[in-house]
């Protein structure tokens, strides 16, 4: 007689990927709510697991360390940004009303996760592959804001100027650097609605000119 076990029926492999996503989301919600107590270095994998509910060995089963854990958060940040992004690169409402949008979801991106933001600013200067992940991510936007740039010198709307997909890659470092100053804080930093007037004016003057 043979000792082989069954296969796993259809609806016991969809019992344990659920099971696995559970814990998995169960980690990540772990990791962000002690972010708001302290910063990454000071959490440890012990830390996350208990929080979580599960064991060291499960939380290595999904991420090679923390950094990675953040990193993962991290895609939630960036599907709420591409959601109130989709305005603007569906061209949507006046050049101002559009960029007004598109700058006022980042800030409130921001808002949202403050702790998360300085999290990943340390896990990408600690781990390559976040670094890379981090990249990959913000140069997903460049064609598609570029594209808008085209878009709108095309209809007369915005003004011609330099390549545009280079303009893209500077106006986002742009983005990048003023949630950084919002991320460190202290004596200098910006404030959310100065971050936000600053960048509507530099997008609005840098695309549209005198048009806008």
């Amino acid at each position: 007689m043979s000792s082989r076990r069954p296969e796993p029926t259809v609806e016991g492999r969809t019992r344990r990927a659920n099971k696995g996503e559970e814990r998995r989301a169960a980690i990540l919600e772990a990791v962000e709510r002690l972010l708001e107590d302290r910063s990454l270095d000071e959490i440890s994998i012990s830390d996350i697991s208990r929080a979580a509910g599960v064991t060291r060995s499960a939380f290595y089963f999904y991420f090679d360390n923390k950094a990675k854990a953040v990193a993962a958060l991290s895609r939630t940040v960036y599907r709420e940004m591409q959601e109130g992004a989709r305005d603007y690169l569906e061209r949507v409402g006046s050049p101002r009303e559009m960029i007004e949008r598109l700058i006022s979801e980042v800030i409130a991106t921001w808002e949202r996760h403050p702790n998360l933001y300085r999290a990943l600013r340390d896990a990408r200067e600690s781990d390559p592959a976040v670094r890379e992940m981090w990249d990959y991510d913000r140069f997903s936007y460049v064609d598609p804001v570029a594209s808008v740039i085209d878009a709108e010198r095309a209809s007369g709307r915005a003004i011609d100027g330099p390549d545009s997909r280079a303009l893209a890659v500077v106006l986002l470092d742009m983005n990048d650097r003023a949630v950084e100053s919002l991320s460190r804080g202290g004596a200098g930093a910006l404030t959310p609605a100065a971050a936000r007037e600053a960048l509507v004016a530099v997008w609005l003057n840098t695309i549209y000119g005198s048009k806008q």
